[in-house]
């Protein structure tokens, strides 16, 4: 935006005012007003980083005259503040993860999301998807994909596990864990491969070529080229070892593949700035991918739970995913979760109408009778669990769509239902509405703290010739060390909810730990090879992401009565996006307004200082409380899961013991291992120092949050009374800056309004 332009504080008139002649957004429908404010906020969002860069080149030419250096430090630490505003839709996305089972369809729903058909790799009757996949948009025009390999290391880790899975001293009876880590092996090192040991194998050179980067990048001018392209390192694995097809055997590398990023060219379909991840539903077996798969769940701000319409009426999977989805409430970032039900067009006409008894329905008015009332049915389901497990006060636990019941195959084929009727444009809406949302209110919060820091530069202005004396500062350094020593106190008691909880939980665990192994080590269906099942849990130390059992986590299972106990009390506590009276925010907001109210005290009775620099420091005060506020974001993924990884460390050498277990009757002595393990565990104390594990966590977080209060609280001052009397009036000017942000500030407030 140009300095000095004829209009009030804003910028070039077709950055954010609507060209003449367009509808009035009474006048729009519901998506053209989304698009147009979409549009819009990226306008402003480009108008905001030109305006930051601008200030900043100002505050950087004027940094070389500066010989005093508090004066120097304050002008950089203030430059730098600017610089960290600077908002990128590319560098800082929303991610929507589909989360399903495997063969749940959440491939082909993504193709039908993006308008892109057969563009991933789909199957009408197995799982494609091997790994996990993210796609996005941007402004380029060719079509990207970057298959991401494992590193060196990551892959032998890998390989100890799967040598053990195909021990060839064993019996040869197969499962499913067997053949796909003799499947893993062969594609890398040749047929025959799998009968070797581990040192035999590390010094074997691999079949396959594999770049030095560890990543291999396609791009295309078209989505089937790409498509082509990508597909086989995508797709799973279809045969067994010496069946291998050829489409296999062309891309022998998917072993090595860790997860897959697609860029397409921007359109009107996908808000650039939203990444789609399609996320496997169990994890998976190699140490590298499986955390990945957790930290996939944990940074997507919604969650889509995905499975078939068939398999969410006879099956319990997706309840099973609705609880791994909900946990990222606790530990991750999500703030909104959906059952997405696919294949919702699968229907037998004949047997609706006996079971209904209704002779005369047509197909099209049963496929959505039946999906209405499963809607009605599922979402009673999710609602009773959120409020189990969730605070009452969540706007997802009240959101009337909890269920889309869609078909892609109808969205492209529009036999039976219309392309509304298949809910592909309700999700797309969904997305659009949750995205601008999301971005306008990250675009106000960096144009009110961008405010705030023009008014601290102008304040410094006002007080250039203004002499401060040490002993307003050292009074002021007292308020705050008291201040912070009463709210490390209220910290302590905002922890108190969870501590009964968590003793409950922990008397809870010990009760029902027996029942809760059972449940994994026992079989209702026999246990042939069921042995290298256990023996895959035990070497990745109690988690394993089987294809047959899903996935199967010993320290998860063992920890869940204490998360029963304590989740409802431990999101009240961690909500830093929602405040009560039980929430941690709520404890910073009242130690952020003591601290103002004692500021503005000690400001009437050191009637030298002015109006400018009690602004200053109230200023500086809301933005080292909303630093805080992210320390604790950053740390409650860490305290939630502390349990857990007390718990597999207590359990460690029982695992190690259990996977050494070879011959016969594998399988039963590896039980034994594993429950006499467990039990002993249990009584030396396991639980109870799990249960200190997450008070420690608690009792460290207080400490780094007073800590940190200590340490920008004495840089606040610091910057206060340096000796900015001498800067002799050179500061830049920044009034035009100033009021180019106030402007789109105000807009973007106006926008929300009518929203």
């Amino acid at each position: 935006m140009a300095e000095g332009c004829s209009r009030p504080p804003g910028g070039n008139d077709d950055i954010l005012e609507e060209a003449p002649k367009k509808k009035s957004r009474r006048d729009q429908n519901p998506e053209d007003r989304e698009r147009e404010t979409l549009k819009n906020c990226k306008r402003m969002q480009s108008e905001l980083k030109t305006v930051l860069e601008k200030s900043s080149q100002k505050l950087s030419q004027f940094l070389p005259i500066l010989s005093q250096p508090g004066a120097r430090e304050g002008i950089l630490y203030l430059r730098n503040r600017l610089t960290s505003l600077k908002p990128d839709i590319q560098t800082d996305p929303i991610y929507i993860g589909l989360f399903g089972s495997t063969g749940a369809g959440k491939s082909t729903l993504l193709n039908a999301i993006i308008d892109k058909n057969f563009f991933l790799p789909v199957s009408g009757s197995s799982a494609c998807t091997s790994c996990v996949v993210q796609i996005n948009t941007n402004r380029s025009k060719q079509y990207e994909a970057k298959i991401h390999l494992l590193a060196d290391e990551e892959w032998k880790d890998e390989l100890k596990g799967l040598v053990a899975l195909v021990d060839p001293s064993e019996d040869s009876e197969d499962n499913s864990e067997r053949s796909e880590a003799a499947l893993k092996i062969s594609a890398i090192y040749g047929k025959g491969a799998e009968t070797k040991s581990y040192e035999e194998l590390c010094r074997m050179k691999p079949i396959v070529s594999i770049p030095p980067s560890r990543c291999i990048i396609f791009r295309e001018t078209t989505a089937e080229e790409l498509s082509d392209k990508m597909c086989p390192y995508i797709r799973s694995p279809t045969s067994a070892v010496g069946e291998m097809k050829e489409e296999d055997t062309k891309m022998q590398i998917w072993p090595l593949i860790k997860n897959v990023e697609v860029t397409l060219p921007y359109s009107q379909v996908i808000p650039e700035g939203v990444v789609f991840v399609d996320i496997p539903g169990t994890g998976d077996f190699n140490s590298k991918r499986d955390e990945m798969w957790k930290e996939n769940i944990n940074k997507c701000s919604v969650i889509w739970v995905v499975n078939s319409f068939q398999r969410i009426l006879g099956e319990k999977i997706h309840e099973m995913l609705l609880r791994e989805g909900m946990k990222a409430f606790q530990s991750g970032m999500c703030r909104d979760i959906s059952l997405v039900a696919t294949k919702s067009d699968d229907l037998n006409l004949e047997e609706y109408r006996w079971e209904k008894k209704k002779k005369n329905i047509n197909k099209h008015d049963a496929i959505l009778e039946r999906n209405e009332a499963v809607k009605q049915e599922k979402s009673r389901m999710i609602k009773k669990k959120l409020e189990e497990k969730l605070p009452n006060d969540l706007d997802v636990v009240h959101k009337a769509d909890l269920v889309y019941t869609v078909s892609a195959r109808e969205y492209w084929q529009e036999e039976t239902l219309s392309r509304e009727e298949t809910e592909i444009p309700k999700l797309r809406d969904y997305v659009r509405r949750f995205y601008v949302k999301q971005k306008r209110n990250v675009l106000m919060d960096h144009t009110m703290e961008a405010i705030t820091i023009f008014s601290l530069i102008r304040n410094l202005r006002a007080n250039e010739h203004a002499q401060y004396q040490l002993t307003k500062r050292s009074h002021l350094r007292e308020i705050m060390v008291q201040k912070i020593a009463d709210l490390e106190k209220d910290i302590k008691e905002c922890f108190l909810p969870i501590e009964q909880p968590l003793k409950e939980g922990v008397e809870e665990a010990k009760r029902s730990y027996k029942a809760a192994i059972r449940g994994i080590l026992n079989r209702n269906h026999g246990y042939q090879g069921y042995h290298r099942t256990l023996r895959a849990v035990c070497l990745k130390k109690g988690v394993y992401a089987s294809r047959t059992f899903y996935r199967i986590d010993i320290n998860s299972s063992l920890a869940q009565p204490i998360y029963e106990k304590i989740d409802m009390n431990f999101g009240k506590v961690f909500r830093i996006q929602m405040g009560t009276c039980s929430t941690l925010k709520t404890c910073l907001d009242a130690f952020k307004e003591a601290v103002q109210q004692k500021l503005q005290e000690a400001h009437i009775k050191l009637t030298t200082d002015n109006e400018h620099k009690l602004a200053f420091l109230k200023q500086e005060t809301d933005f080292i409380v909303s630093e805080a506020e992210k320390l604790v974001l950053q740390k409650k993924a860490e305290i939630y899961q502390s349990l857990v990884a007390s718990i597999q460390n207590d359990l460690l050498l029982c695992y190690e013991e259990a996977a050494a277990v070879r011959g016969q009757q594998a399988c039963q002595r590896m039980q034994t291992i594993l429950s006499n393990g467990i039990m002993r565990a249990v009584e030396s104390g396991m639980f109870e120092r799990a249960e200190n594990s997450m008070r420690e966590h608690l009792q460290n977080m207080k400490e780094q949050i007073t800590k940190k209060l200590e340490k920008d609280f004495s840089n606040m001052l610091s910057l206060a009374f340096c000796p900015w009397d001498q800067l002799n009036g050179k500061l830049p000017d920044l009034q035009n800056e100033f009021l180019n942000i106030s402007f789109i500030h105000k807009t973007l407030l106006q926008s929300a309004k009518m929203s």
